[in-house]
């Protein structure tokens, strides 16, 4: 296991857990549910987002083979079909509004096993969720070929004229309810949104109108794979063309291992509504040029040109050295669709180089550090407020739109709160906009704790800034609270008088700060301030309304003061 993980550490990769099916159902689940689950030592590897050739077993095993040098770098070849053998799909115009584009090709006498065949899917669903985007940019569909016969159409119809079995149904449904079928299906339901508001639903028929899928959603029953396929036909469908032929690169890549003649993938042709036609896969082979100064400057080495060329061909990037040793071509494997940029290169010389293997040097720059002086200001009124008797929590930066909002008697929209996109808990919806709902709730968390309850915290909030180029702008915030059982109004104002007092803010109006009464949503009426220093509003204090102190499930008063540090830089 060491020497594994070694292994995978010096390939770029890290070894995350050494596990099996059984331990993780009894972490998850407890150990009654894990009783007769397998016990077969699981490897859980962390794969950089962009290698999409390491996402399954022969992918990983071959990088690993070809880095040990036990290997050589395989040959992807595409065998284009005699005129008129070869599978051919034809786009009609109607799929523009909804998936425009489509890639096919063909394993031809493939031979599965129960293992390679589930790696097949598995890559497949690994796919889907990274480079395809949860199936919004790509679909992947793959048909056991001796069942259909070609050309396939690629259309787009009203769903009531599409009818099907679906994929492992016993019966026909039209696309309406195959829709309703898979709304409370814990997988496919959260593909239906894709789709399921256009007039027409994508569909890909043979020539004697058998269904072959309805991508994104569902493949048909007719087509259906399984381990005695020995012809495979893969259409990946798409909103991206670029990412519809690097999967359809990487699918083909992997697993043409295993066909009669290894490496070799039977093209297909395509054609666009403008009778245009293309051979797909493309397979892609395209060279590079880089200096070895650069790789050897930018990674802090001093290695030869043909040692720098052998690193990279063990990174599966073939390289030999040209032109007197000035340059060195590097050939880019359809499998590499990672490698963009010069920079790409000169990354995968340093890991095989080994980043441990690098000698620490001294910058020849002469460079001075310094502290951010609002992180300088933070610090020290942290020492500050520790000494004036408050304990200080760390909350999280998101919280749900309920406690910014609902809770403090406010309305999301007023809040300028930044959502996140696709939320993974109800907790963490929004970008907190106020750091009174973590304290309160770390309050809530810690009710048996002795009294008086005294807790700041001095961090960031977030807020919507059509100014800003990210469209958002963060400040740091100092918020304090006092619970007891008596409001205690005055330890909030004297922490404030302290606070102002340290900032050496005096307290008037001309150029120090002032307080005046005014109305807070969380707030007590009449209990509130409004606290205004170098000629602006920096923040609120007061006694916090019953009803926010019930949400928040306290039951004793409240007071808490919050204020802006920023202008006091």
């Amino acid at each position: 296991d060491e020497e594994f993980d070694e292994l995978c550490f010096e390939f770029g990769l890290e070894l995350d857990e050494i596990t099996s099916e059984k331990d993780i159902i009894s972490k998850e689940k407890g150990e009654e549910k894990a009783k007769g689950a397998s016990d077969t030592i699981l490897y859980k590897i962390d794969v950089p987002a962009n290698r999409y050739d390491l996402l399954c077993l022969e992918g990983l095993v071959r990088g690993l083979q070809v880095f040990k040098e036990r290997i050589n770098l395989p040959r992807y070849e595409k065998i284009i079909p005699a005129q008129g053998e070869g599978q051919r799909l034809i786009i009609t115009e109607e799929t523009v509004q909804v998936r425009p584009h489509a890639v096919a090709a063909v394993l031809r006498n493939i031979t599965f096993t129960k293992e390679r065949y589930d790696s097949f899917i598995d890559l497949q669903e690994k796919l889907h969720q990274n480079i395809c985007r949860r199936r919004a940019l790509v679909a992947i569909g793959t048909h056991d070929l001796d069942t259909i016969s070609g050309p396939f159409t690629f259309t787009a119809k009203a769903p009531s004229e599409i009818k099907f079995k679906p994929l492992n149904q016993s019966q026909e449904y039209t696309a309406s309810q195959i829709m309703d079928l898979y709304r409370t299906d814990s997988h496919l339901r959260h593909y239906l949104h894709l789709i399921e508001n256009k007039p027409l639903y994508p569909v890909i028929y043979d020539s004697n109108g058998v269904v072959l899928s309805m991508p994104p959603i569902i493949n048909g029953d007719h087509t259906k794979i399984s381990v005695n396929t020995r012809n495979v036909f893969i259409e990946c469908t798409g909103t991206d063309i670029t990412k519809a032929k690097i999967v359809l690169d990487i699918i083909v890549t992997m697993f043409s291992e295993y066909c009669e003649k290894p490496f070799s993938v039977e093209a297909a042709e395509v054609v666009y509504p403008n009778g245009k036609t293309h051979i797909y896969p493309e397979l892609a082979y395209r060279k590079e040029k880089v200096k070895p100064e650069l790789i050897n400057k930018k990674v802090g080495i001093s290695e030869t040109p043909s040692s720098l060329a052998k690193l990279l061909t063990r990174m599966c990037l073939k390289s030999h050295v040209i032109g007197n040793g000035n340059n060195i071509e590097i050939e880019i494997p359809p499998t590499r669709a990672d490698i963009i940029h010069a920079c790409d290169i000169v990354e995968d010389a340093a890991i095989a180089y080994g980043y441990n293997n690098i000698q620490m040097t001294i910058p020849k720059t002469y460079t001075i550090a310094n502290q951010l002086p609002l992180n300088k200001l933070t610090e020290l009124l942290r020492l500050d407020l520790a000494a004036a008797g408050f304990t200080e929590a760390l909350t999280f930066a998101l919280c749900s739109q309920e406690d910014i909002a609902d809770k403090l008697g406010m309305d999301i929209s007023a809040t300028k709160a930044v959502r996140i996109a696709n939320p993974k808990t109800a907790e963490f919806q929004v970008a907190r906009t106020t750091l009174l709902p973590g304290l309160l709730k770390t309050i809530a968390a810690n009710r048996k704790m002795p009294l008086p309850l005294k807790l700041f915290e001095v961090s960031d909030i977030v807020v919507k800034d059509p100014d800003t180029d990210v469209g958002a702008r963060n400040y740091r915030h100092f918020c304090a609270v006092y619970y007891n059982k008596s409001p205690g109004f005055e330890i909030i104002h004297g922490l404030l008088d302290r606070v102002m007092q340290l900032l050496e803010v005096p307290p008037n109006e001309e150029n120090g700060y002032t307080i005046k009464a005014t109305e807070g949503s969380a707030f007590f009426p009449g209990r509130c301030a409004e606290i205004f220093a170098k000629g602006q509003s920096v923040g609120k204090l007061g006694v916090l309304h019953p009803d926010v102190i019930t949400k928040f499930e306290l039951t004793m008063p409240c007071s808490a003061l919050e204020i802006n540090i920023e202008p006091f830089v």
